[in-house]
């Protein structure tokens, strides 16, 4: 005789292997073996928890239960209802709430929405220094997601920046940080994860996430991701299972895996030099600069000598958006003539916080560990820009001006090779491109020529 099928349709598909269990007599550890789905996957599915198997995990389990044409016909009936029964939540997700208004990034936000939204990207890699802005673009554009329909799960990594308000629903953000503890985690060692062979997925974790997800459209963030790649297979697997999931990540590095759209976030635009008050005034990171200035003192009323010298100290900061609320902070206790004399000493310094005094060697050793972590060419590559800068008669300011051609001139390498050693550079966030060159033409940031110090030349 049949054991008894609850006929309720939210949990019709764990019924139904509940009773094809019964009926030939297996325990949840036994399917398990047999299935390769992990015991806590089957509990969760007969016990109405999951409701939206994936489309292997039915395979498995039919196959494992033996099911003849119509049994399996009317489980998978039930698994397909299941996934087209609702969203695995009240509410759609939204993402945490900024605390500042975002400026000077409308064109980056601009492209990554459109990118995760009507393109065809499914992993975007916002990569850049540590202050440049990362975690802000993220939530402008996934609160634009939002605004259009779309659920979205965020996942902030330690140490990543808290300058936000979460909002993340209990149990979505639990399943999201086990995906991304499955998706870090060493090779799995027991049944528990499914076999774990190449291209399969934790079912503790990804199998949760998917009945979260199931197939529709979702925005995943991860923020403050390491530059560790998490396991390529346990990420494709994700990737395939969840058809409408598309993911935006923050790293201060790529992580150079297939299929993923880097995008590099420079520091703001600076007015060029000699600009009149008026266009330095229009110039993104001086607006940013200014915003800073009137939070630390309401009053200010910037005329024309005042923007000059913003646009100087804009300059001096390369527009560098964590570096530039630093300096204006210091506002309480200077004018801005006195900050911007202070930049010819040790630009670095505006980095330190009135406070704990331990900003500046932070940054410090930030930027010495992305240069620690170059190639030996592109690091010798770094020492030499660096070097024929010191003898720029503007190198104090804005940096001299270089291209490919310049980079082949000065290693006496060739164009494919000086373009990689070039593009190494940009990525790490060490040298920025020239907006008024039209891209072709590069200059290494004021800040790491000041953080970096270099060998002393022989004479």
């Amino acid at each position: 005789m049949n054991a008894h099928v609850n006929t309720d349709s939210t949990s019709r598909v764990g019924a139904l292997i509940r009773a094809h269990r019964l009926r030939i007599g297996l325990t949840q550890r036994e399917l398990a073996d047999l299935s390769t789905i992990s015991v806590r996957a089957i509990r969760d599915l007969e016990q109405g928890k999951a409701r939206r198997p994936r489309p292997d995990t039915v395979r498995l389990m039919a196959d494992a239960l033996r099911l003849g044409p119509r049994a399996r016909a009317a489980l998978e009936a039930a698994a397909q209802q299941g996934r087209a029964g609702g969203q695995g939540w009240g509410r759609p997700p939204a993402p945490p709430t900024a605390l500042h208004a975002m400026s000077g990034r409308d064109a980056e936000t601009a492209v990554l929405e459109r990118e995760l939204s009507v393109g065809g990207e499914r992993l975007v890699n916002v990569v850049g220094l540590g202050g440049v802005g990362k975690t802000r673009v993220a939530l402008e554009v996934a609160e634009r997601l939002h605004a259009a329909g779309v659920p979205v799960l965020w996942h902030a990594f330690p140490g990543a920046s808290a300058d936000h308000l979460g909002c993340a629903e209990p149990e979505s953000a639990a399943r999201v940080a086990a995906t991304v503890a499955d998706l870090y985690g060493p090779p799995p060692a027991d049944a528990a994860y499914g076999g774990g062979g190449a291209g399969t997925f934790g079912e503790a974790a990804g199998g949760g996430l998917f009945e979260l997800l199931g197939e529709q459209r979702v925005l995943l963030v991860l923020d403050g991701a390491p530059a560790v790649a998490p396991r390529f297979d346990r990420l494709t697997a994700l990737l395939r299972a969840c058809p409408g999931l598309r993911v935006l990540v923050t790293s201060e590095r790529p992580w150079e895996v297939p299929g993923e759209r880097i995008f590099l976030l420079s520091p703001l635009e600076v007015p060029a030099e000699g600009a009149a008050p008026d266009a330095a005034a229009l110039a993104p990171a001086v607006r940013v600069f200014l915003d800073h200035v009137r939070r630390v003192r309401p009053e200010f009323t910037a005329g024309p000598a005042d923007l000059a010298r913003a646009a100087r100290l804009c300059r001096r900061l390369d527009g560098h958006p964590g570096a530039l609320a630093a300096a204006a902070s210091w506002l309480v206790v200077c004018d801005l003539t006195t900050l911007c004399l202070s930049l010819d000493a040790d630009p670095v310094a505006l980095l330190d916080h009135l406070g704990g005094g331990a900003g500046a060697d932070r940054f410090r050793a930030a930027l010495r560990s992305r240069t620690d972590g170059l190639s030996a060419g592109a690091r010798e590559l770094l020492d030499a820009l660096c070097a024929g800068e010191a003898q720029d008669a503007g190198a104090q300011d804005a940096g001299a001006e270089f291209g490919l051609t310049d980079v082949a001139a000065l290693t006496g390498r060739g164009l494919p090779e000086s373009g990689r050693m070039l593009r190494e550079l940009l990525i790490s966030g060490t040298v920025r491109a020239a907006p008024e060159s039209g891209g072709s033409r590069f200059r290494v940031l004021s800040l790491v020529r000041a953080a970096t110090p270099r060998t002393p030349q022989r004479a």
